[in-house]
């Protein structure tokens, strides 16, 4: 076991797990969470760099050095029943269901009561760089709701409603008949769309999503996947990376910069001198106590 990743030799371990195709890099961060990796013999941390001489175990299995295979990208039609989960203990899970060759896990979410494309890979660098809601990654949808809709509802889906106590972004909402509507969103919380459906006193009796990005679903049936073709992995692996060195520069470029403190200019000061109080006038017919005789006669002059 073991990968050869930095200067030093090591690599993190959630990269380590992900580039073996066990999982992504966000599922595996979970697994260490859940004290379900071992990096020989001790529970792993969230950070933690293993090298050449580490074993490394997930759920009882040692994970073997990741080779460079050849990187795999489908799009599945996932239909209604199956569930969006690499643990394949959970029946209908979606890797039985596409039961491809290789290891792979999916790229996000589609609830197991909505249908339509996902992706699947072994890349594990892709998947952060896609979820992530700062990229603006557009995913296209297909609703129909129990009841006529109307403009109110439109504007109100596209103007943004809170759900779970979160504000959604604005989006691109527009009537495709009496009861749907198409809707592209740029962010991914969990059961979004129903949930804002729901806040508008709506329920959504189907849901499938026909885009992501620049890959469509057009005519793929449903259950069935195919191999991204060379044209839409390029054009989505520049999509991310343009996307990420924009977000990068964002950051860069809005982080302050800090001020130098400033020092005073005495010559610009202003020296304050401070006056002594007038003294207190004394009675000359009254005798001072022997304790105040010097003050006494200080005041006398």
């Amino acid at each position: 076991m073991a990968a050869k990743q930095d200067t030093d030799n090591s690599t993190s371990i959630n990269k380590f797990i992900s580039d073996t195709g066990y999982c992504s890099r966000r599922e595996a961060d979970k697994l260490i969470v859940a004290g379900r990796v071992q990096i020989n013999n001790r529970n792993a941390r969230l950070g933690d760099r293993v090298k050449l001489s580490d074993t490394v175990v997930v759920d009882g299995s040692i994970m073997k050095a990741p080779k460079k295979e050849k990187l795999v990208y489908l799009a599945l039609n996932k239909p209604i029943g199956i569930t969006t989960t690499t643990e394949q203990h959970v029946r209908g899970n979606i890797i039985d269901f596409v039961n491809f060759p290789k290891r792979i896990f999916p790229i996000g979410r589609l609830d197991k009561d909505s249908e339509g494309l996902i992706f699947l890979t072994n890349d594990g660098d892709i998947v952060n760089k896609i979820l992530r809601a700062g990229n603006k990654h557009e995913k296209e949808y297909i609703v129909r709701v129990n009841k006529p809709i109307d403009t109110a509802f439109i504007q109100k889906m596209s103007g943004g409603l809170t759900i779970m106590n979160e504000r959604t972004l604005p989006c691109k909402v527009s009537a495709t008949g009496r009861q749907t509507f198409r809707i592209i969103l740029t962010q991914g919380l969990n059961r979004q769309i129903r949930r804002m459906c729901e806040s508008l006193d709506y329920a959504v009796t189907s849901l499938q999503r026909v885009r992501i990005m620049n890959i469509k679903l057009d005519k793929l049936a449903s259950g069935k996947w195919r191999y991204l073709s060379e044209p839409e992995i390029t054009t989505l692996l520049d999509s991310v990376e343009a996307s990420e060195a924009n977000e990068q520069h964002v950051v860069k470029s809005s982080t302050p910069k800090t001020k130098k403190a400033e020092l005073p200019d005495p010559k610009k000061e202003k020296l304050t001198v401070q006056k002594k109080p007038a003294p207190k006038p004394v009675d000359p017919g009254k005798k001072p106590k022997k304790s105040s005789f010097k003050e006494y006669r200080r005041n006398k002059r």
